[in-house]
């Protein structure tokens, strides 16, 4: 049994129906009820609340450990599904972490993802690491816009990094899961080229076969928004980060072709497939 976290989301959907394809058992566990693939169990959890995923967990042989916003925070204790795993019997651990916590070790939520990642390291299961770049799915904050006005509206519109797709991400997850090979090891994931919002405007508007404006925010314009939907901290790393990021995150990372022998997809992949979201 293969234990997914986030089940729901732009990862763990993919994730979990890779494994299920791939013939294993899989719990997909979210905080609300959802649809699953086909002979996939679904548990309703919290992982704020650690001893609630202990019906998930039991005789799971592995976990793909994704953080919901809030497990960001201070004060939150990641560190407690990690112990509940390995008093459940699960021998195998897969964390999402992130890039930042090489490129921009300092900040707070990155002190506490490198801590998470020490705890999964010295737990004595089997692990590996995914330090995913810029999601291309963090397009979707544009979606209404384009949908309603045609024109996305972000900050730094010339400014770009490799940004990934998350169904790469969920192919190296997979693949770290099932594979005996890829543990131990800590994987940076990026897209194959930098792109800026400018030209995942003009992605868009190919995927949408019609003309898509391009409108830059200020920072401040670009802070308030995202603060709705994620700590204000996160918020302002993330803009750090896009507005200037530093040589390593404009770094293109051999890593996803390494495991799974295929580049990267770029962006336009990814609009092409999410296109409907835009319409």
């Amino acid at each position: 049994m293969i234990v997914v976290t986030g089940a729901t989301g732009n990862i763990g959907r993919p994730l979990t129906r890779a494994l299920a394809e791939a013939g294993e058992q899989v719990t997909a566990v979210s905080r609300h009820p959802a649809a699953v693939p086909d002979g996939v169990r679904h548990q309703v959890a919290d992982l704020a609340e650690p001893a609630g995923l202990r019906p998930a967990l039991a005789g799971a042989k592995s976990l793909f450990l994704l953080l919901s916003g809030d497990l960001h925070a201070v004060g939150a204790h990641p560190a407690d599904i990690v112990a509940e795993a390995a008093g459940s019997g699960v021998r195998r651990i897969v964390l999402l972490s992130t890039l930042g916590v090489v490129t921009r070790p300092f900040g707070a939520t990155r002190i506490a993802m490198r801590e998470l990642e020490d705890t999964v390291r010295e737990s004595g299961l089997e692990w590996a690491v995914l330090r995913p770049g810029g999601f291309a799915s963090n397009a979707l904050w544009w979606a209404e816009s384009v949908r309603a006005r045609r024109v996305v509206a972000a900050p730094f519109g010339d400014t770009g990094v490799p940004v990934i797709d998350p169904a790469d991400i969920a192919a190296v997850a997979a693949a770290c899961l099932l594979e005996d090979r890829y543990t131990g090891g800590e994987y940076e994931l990026t897209g194959p080229e930098v792109i800026t919002p400018r030209g995942q405007t003009e992605a868009l508007a190919a995927a949408l076969g019609e003309p898509v404006a391009f409108h830059e925010l200020t920072r401040d314009e670009a802070r308030t928004a995202m603060a709705r939907s994620m700590p204000a901290e996160l918020a302002d790393d993330t803009l750090d980060i896009v507005g200037n990021p530093s040589p390593a995150e404009l770094r293109v990372s051999p890593d996803v072709e390494r495991v799974l022998g295929r580049a990267p997809r770029p962006f336009a992949d990814w609009a092409a497939r999410n296109v409907a979201a835009f319409r």
